[in-house]
């Protein structure tokens, strides 16, 4: 059994004419370690099938299992609790709390979680140093570049050591030096902890970066061939 396994997941929403399909037949699975790269046109249903996955909206068919559990049948607040122990997500845009310093933005999953430890002060500051920030636990992100703020929103993520990481466009805002610097260190990240990760993305070079490379099209995840 993979870890991570979405079966048959479909999505539609309501209109005046009638149901829209924004997912048809979703399926994949992913093993601890794994990487894949999602591609494909705007409004293609990207962004929705991230968040299924990640526990943000239910499908309208099919499910998604992690780790042997479907959140779709959990109510709140034991949804919030597990996407908090097993998910890390990063976004488009690092939305950092701008009152509080680098380190304490990454310790905020942690503080969802119930309690901080000192055990997560130490993984957040070891995590920092591996993104570069060693030197910048106190500073605020308004003193921070664009993409020195994206490496402590991956540090955020990875601070309750999840399963699974999901990255929706993570270098979108980042000029191309930059954004292929933060899209090594996510998949450096990943590896090192050998966690899953799902990456959305229009760049081709980051997709590049990892194992598989899927297509959405039409509401469809099709296999592509990797790009030498």
């Amino acid at each position: 059994m993979s870890l991570l396994e979405i079966e048959h997941v479909s999505k539609q929403y309501p209109t005046r004419s009638g149901p829209l399909p924004v997912l048809r037949d979703v399926s994949l699975e992913l093993n601890r370690g794994e990487n894949v790269a999602i591609v494909g046109p705007s409004g293609s249903g990207k962004s929705t099938l991230l968040s299924i996955i990640g526990g943000l909206e239910p499908p309208s068919g099919g499910r998604v299992v992690l780790d042997q559990q479907d959140p779709a049948t959990l109510a709140e607040p034991a949804l919030a609790a597990f996407r908090n122990r097993k998910i890390g997500f990063v976004f488009q845009d690092h939305h950092l709390l701008p009152q509080c310093s680098v380190l304490e933005n990454v310790l905020t999953p942690t503080v969802a979680g119930g309690r901080t430890s000192p055990a997560h002060v130490e993984r957040a500051k070891m995590l920092l140093d591996r993104v570069g920030l060693g030197d910048r636990l106190d500073h605020r992100p308004a003193e921070l570049s664009g993409g020195e703020k994206q490496r402590a929103a991956l540090a955020r993520a990875m601070i309750c050591t999840p399963l699974l990481i999901l990255a929706d466009e993570p270098t979108g805002n980042l000029d191309r030096t930059t954004a292929a610097r933060v899209g090594e260190l996510l998949l450096e990240l990943q590896r090192q902890e050998q966690t899953m990760l799902i990456v959305v993305t229009h760049s081709e070079r980051l997709a590049g970066l990892m194992e598989r490379q899927l297509e959405l099209d039409d509401g469809t995840l099709q296999q592509m061939t990797k790009s030498e």
